[in-house]
């Protein structure tokens, strides 16, 4: 936490003529300044800044505040952000009250990304590859592409710089081999893209290699300062695009987003070699922008904006998924010219709802009755995810697709009502210990937030049967959600205080999970026997891992 007195020393040093006048064009007028709003489309300027009283107000749509609160507007940024931006501006160094940070932030990662740039220009092969790609000069600057050399080049540079080795250690950009005792650069011969914190300040890298290293990207490690499940590439040069647009365009590689870029979709984004995730909701709350999801057309893209969708929307964002085929992505179609074909795309993307449900059917083979109950019950379980007024909608829409193979959409309807039927009847024995475990599973959330991160590397939303709307709501910290309100104050639910019991009710939930999986492969019809043998050697292993005591990741 930034120290009060700390927040009060660096507002004592801002002024809010020079803030402001950093963003936009101020013109004086009398003792104040003026100019167009640009939190608002206007002709005449209505936005007054006040040197005397240190304030800005605008006469047409009322936003007003001092130099923090015009940061947090303007660049949509969280109090702490907004300190964290205007202290690296004026060269402060704020302090902490559990004293953590409290000393300059290391320079390694600027100076790293500056010297990479620098050789970027000496390294024809690199060159060549970007330009190959149809990348221009303009986005190699806007992204700050640059290339890392060998190992020992790297380090030697470090050293020079009178950076320490353990500096860049802490940083990510070099590593330590705790069995050699040596050091080596994680970045070897390869393009480098600098990845930025929502605030612009370099946490990582990702690289790219030219020289045929196994892994053709890699990222930088897990750092106090990089946490790939929160960050999104480029989101600090396409945050004011995106929030002026209300969309965000969300992709699966750095390429695709400087070429998008590069075309005109300044609102493009990527996440960072992940699925995304619960983690990255925060981020794309601000502006409450409509989210497109763009995607490659192979399995790996299909299933990961499958993921995305289900999670998207059960948390209520608005938007869609665009699909590309015949081995295409975003990149590729900018450099081909096809920018007005990915304009139409991106105007009308797949409804996540109507894209899940799509996916979900296309996985059975509808013409075996087991295989449509399957995947009824999957659709079913999927909508209640969702709020009741899409539920409603959407069984329509699930019923409709499945009453053309035979399936009358009153029997989905019945399903549902003998649900509620017996709402207030005894359950049998297993649909009771799952509801009521899932429901356990919310509050413990809800009171004990310090075991959501060691619940969310084991469970993911969409996983739970009975109550994934439920708990989405409660990892959104929407506390005061009546769905959330009523499991609070049933005393009948119970939440769990101590860590190994948490773990044991997770492997006894999770084995029984992977178990459905592993039947519900076998009457998969749209998947290879290569794959279908994957998915069973993946299921039989984590089975195998539970009953010996071990959690396992969701994603692993």
């Amino acid at each position: 936490m930034i120290a009060p007195d700390s927040i009060e020393a660096l507002k004592a040093r801002l002024d809010i003529v020079d803030v402001v006048g950093s963003y936009i064009e101020l013109k004086k007028a009398g003792g104040n300044y003026k100019a167009p709003c640009p939190f608002h489309d206007e002709k005449s300027p209505s936005f007054v800044v006040s040197p005397q009283k240190q304030i800005y107000h605008c006469f047409g749509c009322g936003a007003g505040g001092d130099s923090i609160k015009f940061v947090m507007e303007y660049e949509k940024l969280n109090y702490p952000e907004a300190l964290e931006k205007l202290a690296d501006s004026y060269n402060f160094t704020l302090t902490h009250t559990d004293n953590k940070d409290n000393k300059p932030r290391s320079q390694v990662m600027d100076s790293l990304n500056a010297w990479y740039q620098t050789l970027l220009s000496s390294k024809q092969t690199a060159t060549e590859y970007l330009k190959e790609r149809g990348i221009y000069e303009s986005s190699v600057e806007k992204f700050g592409i640059g290339y890392a050399p060998d190992s020992n080049a790297t380090i030697n540079y470090v050293k020079s710089q009178q950076f320490s080795v353990k500096e860049a250690v802490d940083m990510g950009v070099v590593g330590f081999d705790e069995q050699s005792r040596r050091t080596y650069a994680r970045f070897i011969e390869r393009i480098t893209f600098p990845i930025h914190s929502a605030n612009a300040s370099i946490v990582g890298f990702g690289g790219r290699t030219i020289t045929g290293h196994q892994a053709k990207y890699v990222n930088s490690p897990e750092t106090p300062y990089f946490n790939k499940s929160r960050l999104l590439y480029a989101y600090h040069l396409a945050k004011q695009s995106l929030h002026k647009k209300g969309e965000i365009i969300i992709t699966e590689g750095y390429l695709d987003v400087v070429m998008l870029h590069q075309a005109g979709f300044d609102n493009a984004v990527a996440t960072l070699g992940t699925a995304l995730t619960v983690e990255h909701l925060p981020l794309l709350r601000k502006g409450d922008p409509k989210v497109i999801m763009a995607y490659d057309g192979d399995n790996a893209g299909r299933a990961a904006a499958l993921k995305a969708s289900k999670l998207l929307s059960a948390s209520g964002f608005n938007g869609g998924v665009v699909v590309f085929g015949g081995g295409l992505d975003p990149a590729d179609m900018v450099k081909e010219g096809r920018v007005e074909e990915l304009s139409s795309m991106f105007r009308r993307p797949k409804a996540f709802i109507e894209f899940v449900l799509d996916e979900i059917l296309s996985l059975y083979d509808l013409r075996d009755p087991k295989a449509k109950e399957a995947c009824m019950q999957e659709g079913v379980s999927y909508l209640k995810t969702l709020s009741p007024i899409l539920q409603e909608e959407y069984k329509t829409y699930l019923a409709a697709r499945l009453g053309g193979l035979g399936v009358s959409p009153s029997l989905l309807k019945m399903n549902n009502q003998t649900n509620a039927n017996n709402a207030n009847r005894p359950l049998t024995q297993n649909n009771s210990h799952k509801d009521m475990w899932e429901l356990s599973l919310i509050k413990t959330v809800l009171e004990h937030p310090r075991f959501i991160d060691q619940i969310l590397d084991v469970i993911d939303p969409s996983i739970l049967q009975f109550h994934s709307r439920e708990f989405s709501l409660a990892l959104r910290g929407d506390r005061d959600a009546s769905e959330l309100m009523a499991i609070l104050v049933d005393e009948s639910v119970t939440s769990l205080k101590d860590a190994d019991a948490l773990n044991a009710e997770l492997i006894t939930f999770l084995t029984r999970y992977y178990e459905r999986e592993l039947k519900k492969v076998n009457i998969v019809s749209n998947i290879t026997f290569e794959q279908k043998a994957f998915y069973i050697r993946k299921f039989r292993g984590k089975i195998a891992k539970l009953k010996r005591g071990e959690l396992v990741g969701f994603n692993d």
